[in-house]
């Protein structure tokens, strides 16, 4: 952080690196990195555990499981299976095993599905299987539903759209069918362009809608609804300053091969991950500091991955892992 700014993002795991590149103190905070070397799926866990590191954070305290996946973005079917069982698991550790084949789950696809970077949680619902108007007409009549979750689904769109907050409906939703959990769905804005589309974040924290856009709507969380909110999301944007910074890294580590080059990128390795990013926001055009970019294929993107997530959701719901 430098002079109130701070680095959009939406991923604690982001964030903390932030705060070690600005050797601001993590007291508070744990870490536990774990690695699929096989699959390719390496894992981080962030903990917030005191007011303390929530402020250093710049994130409410609780628990933050990050999934990175370096081939997430291809239509690999069998590697989004690895990668849809992974995410599963660490999803029902966070829900919690007990009445989960009883529990009233109300799944929220939140986003814009005109919008291809921001459709992932209305994509997401369209390949959920709903139960609850199932079992509330038949009941548990086939083995199917005996194991399954009383599991339902909205998406309540944008403001843009409706005329009224995300967090107003789903509350008017909650009181007429008392789920006891809400789980989000919503595309995120990530820092690292390495990260773009390869990252799953799973948290106990609820979430902020728009907040990694600059775009602030209430907060969807236990305090709100009254109820535990888990937030599952994956950076489809990043903004323009993320791009050029990246790129003048690359740029400077080139130039720092050569001998009679390397003073001229002392000054600027001498800044902070903070520092740069605001030189660059800047230097950058003023019209070019609300930007966000997204990868051309953005739109086959997001089905893949909400596919990827659905299944988890589907393998958690069902009782199959």
């Amino acid at each position: 952080m430098m002079g109130g700014f701070r680095i959009r993002t939406d991923l604690a795991l982001e964030a903390k690196e932030n705060c070690e590149s600005e050797h601001e103190a993590m007291r508070g905070v744990k870490v536990e990195e774990q690695a699929n070397e096989e699959a390719e799926i390496y894992t981080t866990i962030v903990k917030i555990e005191t007011e303390n590191g929530a402020r250093a954070m710049g994130k409410p305290v609780g628990t933050y499981i990050t999934l990175e996946a370096p081939n997430m973005s291809s239509p690999d079917e069998g590697y989004h299976r690895e990668i849809s069982e992974e995410f599963a698991r660490h999803l029902k550790k966070l829900i919690g095993t007990e009445r989960l084949q009883e529990k009233r789950i109300l799944v929220v696809g939140l986003g814009n599905r005109e919008v291809t970077p921001d459709a992932l949680g209305p994509e997401v619902i369209g390949n959920l299987n709903i139960t609850r108007h199932m079992i509330r007409i038949y009941g548990r009549i086939s083995e199917d539903l005996r194991m399954t979750g009383v599991i339902s689904a909205i998406v309540p769109g944008v403001m843009a759209q409706t005329g009224m907050e995300t967090l107003e409906i789903i509350r008017g939703v909650a009181e007429e069918t008392k789920p006891e959990l809400v789980l989000v769905i919503d595309a995120l804005a990530a820092r690292s362009t390495k990260r773009l589309n390869r990252t799953i974040q799973i948290t106990d924290t609820g979430i902020d809608p728009g907040s990694g856009v600059g775009n602030h709507r209430h907060a969807i969380n236990q305090k709100e609804l009254g109820i535990p909110v888990i937030a599952v999301g994956v950076p489809t944007v990043v903004d323009a300053a993320t791009i050029v910074n990246d790129a003048m890294e690359e740029l400077i580590g080139e130039m720092e091969k050569l001998e009679e080059l390397k003073q001229m990128t002392g000054a600027f390795h001498a800044l902070d991950q903070a520092e740069k990013h605001q030189m660059l926001h800047e230097l950058i055009a003023p019209n070019l500091n609300t930007m966000f970019v997204t990868p051309k294929d953005i739109d086959e993107t997001v089905k893949y991955l909400s596919y990827t997530i659905s299944e988890g959701l589907n393998l958690v719901f069902s009782g199959k892992i």
